[in-house]
């Protein structure tokens, strides 16, 4: 059991709410009150109606998720959304309340993206100036590209991702933004990775990044899901006393 306070000021220190701000993010507490200590913490990408029989049955003090459980005004989502607001309902029934960290975790250190970058086997890490949410590393040995987007499916437990291969350069320096960062492609390739990932790109940014012969691997947001292996780790090195359970519930979109 650890001090509530105290332990969100640990994490606040590793991913501080300012970092989200600069983002205009919603992240901190999303539902309910703070309790006075914690002993059980449930963690997943996103608290929906799939994890309330795990919080049921699990009874933690607390949830954390990575994306917002409310993204905005409180009383205008909920007005707006009859599922969020029921799950409100039953988590106030069940006096257990959703912190979120959404990107001040991408951002901060030992968070998101630096966990992807190292699930490559990356080394010589650093986040660029223009954009301290990304990370740029380096492979142990360079490889085709074919062979290394094989190799991020391998890391990120993953069944497919879209290739944008742009020129026939070897790939040995890797940029990367997890999630929806596609845009800041135009800093990875400055950089001089020679192959940026992220997901969710629109048409439009596909285009452009194929027409200036650059190389892009675009992955599902689900990759994401390394915040809970992540988020156990740093608060199990917080205290090690602590019971923490991953709920990893989402399933990725078929491929037809």
């Amino acid at each position: 059991m650890i001090a509530t306070k105290s332990l969100l000021i640990k994490l606040a220190k590793k991913f501080p709410k300012k970092i989200a701000k600069k983002h205009h993010d919603y992240v901190g507490l999303m539902v309910g009150n703070l309790p006075i200590n914690i002993s059980k913490i449930l963690v997943c990408l996103d608290l929906d109606e799939e994890v309330l029989p795990y919080v049921k049955q699990y009874q933690p003090d607390i949830i954390f998720t990575h994306h917002p459980f409310i993204y905005g005004s409180k009383k205008q989502v909920l007005k707006n959304d009859e599922k969020k607001q029921m799950l409100v309902d039953e988590l106030e029934k069940l006096n257990v309340p959703v912190y979120s960290f959404h990107t001040n975790f991408d951002e901060g250190v030992d968070g998101m993206n630096d966990a992807l970058i190292k699930a490559l086997g990356c080394h010589n890490v650093y986040a660029p100036e223009e954009d301290q949410m990304m990370r740029i590393g380096y492979l142990g040995e360079e490889m085709n590209i074919y062979e290394f987007a094989k190799l991020a499916k391998r890391a990120f437990l993953v069944d497919y991702s879209l290739l944008i291969k742009g020129n026939d350069k070897l790939i040995k320096k890797i940029a990367i933004i997890g999630g929806g960062g596609s845009r800041s492609w135009k800093i990875a390739k400055d950089s001089g990775a020679d192959i940026f990932i992220s997901g969710d790109a629109p048409h439009h940014v596909r285009r452009d990044i194929l027409t200036s012969h650059y190389n892009y691997l675009d992955m599902p947001h689900e990759i994401e899901k390394i915040f809970m292996p992540t988020m156990k780790k740093i608060l199990l090195d917080i205290d090690f006393n602590l019971s923490v359970i991953c709920i990893d519930h989402e399933k990725l979109p078929e491929v037809i």
